[in-house]
């Protein structure tokens, strides 16, 4: 047995929990609720075309006992990205696994009408403050099978560009 593994099985389980000075938030599931249920309604594969006529696919999927949500955008594409969406506190959070290579971290704390609007939390793996990075998204539900996504790009502390994705649910 190496020493690694036996120093682990002779610490007491107190030990070996997470020790975290986080704060909890008490969760008014009347504020979250609408928030991640609309995301998870989403369940499902979506199709467009985008501005510059490239033919857009999005697949969400709820996962981890319906604890996350995971879409898929332009699946098996060299621009494949994914976005992982779970609720946090009051809040849905929401972080974009970009294929710039960073990791966009947004918050939405409201669904307001028919929107959902994801503000930025911070960016993992930004090397630079030139770097491009995705600030902020807004998710547009139409009617229960059009949704639209209007994202937000930024580069040196200004818009840099901003795509916008009209989908249409593919039963």
């Amino acid at each position: 047995m190496s020493t690694k593994l036996a120093l682990v099985q002779t610490l007491p389980l107190t030990l070996l929990a997470c020790q975290s000075t986080a704060e909890v938030v008490a969760a008014d599931e009347a504020v979250r609720a609408p928030l991640f249920d609309a995301v998870k309604s989403l369940e499902g594969r979506w199709e467009g075309t985008g501005e510059d006529g490239m033919q857009l696919v999005h697949e969400f999927q709820v996962t981890s006992n319906g604890s996350v949500v995971r879409e898929l955008m332009f699946p098996g594409t060299p621009h494949e990205m994914t976005n992982m969406y779970a609720l946090d506190g009051n809040s849905l959070a929401m972080t974009h696994y970009c294929a710039a290579g960073n990791q966009p971290r947004m918050r939405a704390s409201a669904k307001e009408g028919n929107r959902i609007a994801f503000h930025a939390a911070g960016v993992e793996d930004l090397k630079s403050k030139d770097d491009l990075y995705m600030g902020a998204m807004t998710l547009v539900f139409v009617d229960a099978d059009h949704i639209e996504q209007h994202w937000t790009a930024w580069r040196g502390g200004k818009v840099d560009h901003s795509p916008a994705f009209e989908l249409h649910r593919v039963r």
